[in-house]
């Protein structure tokens, strides 16, 4: 039986953990999504912040255990587990930071704080850093901006190039983004011993052979099925299709944004939930829930400031932001990695942006530079901060 302090301190924790999913549903995962796509005139901003609630909830809960298990497990080294006080802390600090920013105006990027906050406060208890799990972070930070702007232009270049026909090659594009979805594992197609599968891979059970050959003959027949049905919708108005696939995509996106950001939220409880024989499923619908409110109530805000500040996007620039956004962020859930859908999608607009004629097409430097010094800021902060407030609370009560 559970006793009553390790009931309320789970308690305190998972009001914490509801305001942090709530304020990234309202944030990073709610806004950015839609934002190229709003941008480009291909969805209203309403109806763009209930379409992103809806999807971000769908990716909690059919994507989001890799993330969560590793902000809750991977981040802290040695025999050290977050404790339940640990935990509380860690939320409710990178909570209150998250709050700043709402209130202030500052970008406070989630990811960083979260990820901080847990670091702070597991090396506080005495746990050792886990350099490695830190490498694989840093490592898709640091190459977020440069692989994902480099693909956003050369994909912008391609689509204004004459080279080869606007048409021709959004059709290749649709080819590769349903080869991707097609190899995206989700929970409900795994095996009850545990993992999930794609729908490449569940597909492969019915064709002869050996699996990895049914898994790339799946592959190869969904990627034909999205180039041929994106190829009609073209023919009906190249205009018309450009927008219909950039939709398809910032929903792609959005999915992305609830399986890697819902973490974020519910990490941090995952050493709690054992304590109460609580199971990750539950945890990732409450994270889910969190996220569609906040994107219902506080997105429509954040995807009319982001679509309008950062550069006015086209379509084809809109979609040349969106593709590596999809990529990184199906990656980064693969991989565990917590990371911020603001840096994701904003390295995209910028990349697609100096694609268009004149410097920098659109896009602010100095806002630029403002964001990127929240994003180092968020981190530093949330670590020290953590580590401070751990260490002055626990001489204080234990």
């Amino acid at each position: 039986m559970v006793d009553i302090a390790t009931f309320g301190t789970f308690a305190v924790a998972a009001v914490a953990s509801l305001f942090m999913a709530w304020a990234i549903g309202a944030g990073s995962s709610g806004s950015t999504p839609f934002a190229p796509a709003v941008g480009a005139n291909a969805i209203s901003v309403m109806r763009a912040g209930f379409l992103v609630g809806l999807l971000g909830f769908a990716g909690a809960v059919l994507q989001g255990a890799n993330v969560s298990e590793a902000v809750g497990t991977e981040l802290i080294a040695g025999d050290v587990t977050l404790s339940s006080m640990a935990a509380t802390l860690a939320l409710l600090i990178a909570a209150g930071l998250v709050a700043i920013g709402i209130f202030t105006g500052y970008p406070i990027a989630t990811a960083f704080t979260v990820t901080g906050a847990v670091i702070g406060t597991g090396l506080a208890m005495g746990g050792d850093p886990a350099w490695a799990k830190y490498t694989e972070i840093a490592t898709l930070w640091v190459l977020t901006p440069f692989v994902g702007g480099s693909i956003a232009y050369a994909v912008a270049r391609a689509l204004r190039a004459e080279v080869i026909a606007e048409e021709s090659l959004i059709i290749v594009l649709a080819a590769i983004v349903g080869a991707i979805v097609a190899n995206i594992e989700f929970a409900i197609l795994g095996s009850s011993a545990g993992g999930g599968a794609s729908i490449a891979q569940a597909s492969s059970t019915s064709l002869p052979g050996p699996a990895v050959v049914g898994t790339a003959l799946a592959t190869l027949a969904i990627a034909a099925l999205w180039a041929v049905a994106i190829g009609v919708d073209l023919r009906n108005g190249t205009e018309r299709g450009e927008r219909h696939f950039l939709l398809i995509l910032g929903g792609l996106v959005a999915f992305s944004a609830g399986g890697s950001q819902v973490g974020l939220a519910i990490g941090p409880l995952i050493p709690l939930s054992s304590d109460l024989d609580l199971p990750l499923l539950a945890m990732l619908v409450g994270g889910g829930f969190g996220l569609l409110i906040g994107s219902w109530t506080g997105a429509p805000r954040m995807i009319k400031a982001i679509s309008q500040d950062y550069s006015s996007l086209g379509p084809r620039r809109s979609i040349a932001a969106l593709i590596p956004s999809f990529i990184i962020a199906q990656a980064a859930v693969f991989y565990g990695i917590p990371v911020s859908f603001n840096e994701i999608i904003v390295s995209a607009i910028i990349g697609s942006g100096y694609a268009a004629a004149g410097a920098g097409g659109g896009v602010s430097a100095r806002k630029m530079g403002v964001t990127v010094l929240a994003w180092i800021g968020s981190l530093a902060g949330a670590i020290t901060v953590s580590f401070i407030g751990y260490t002055t609370v626990a001489a204080l009560v234990l």
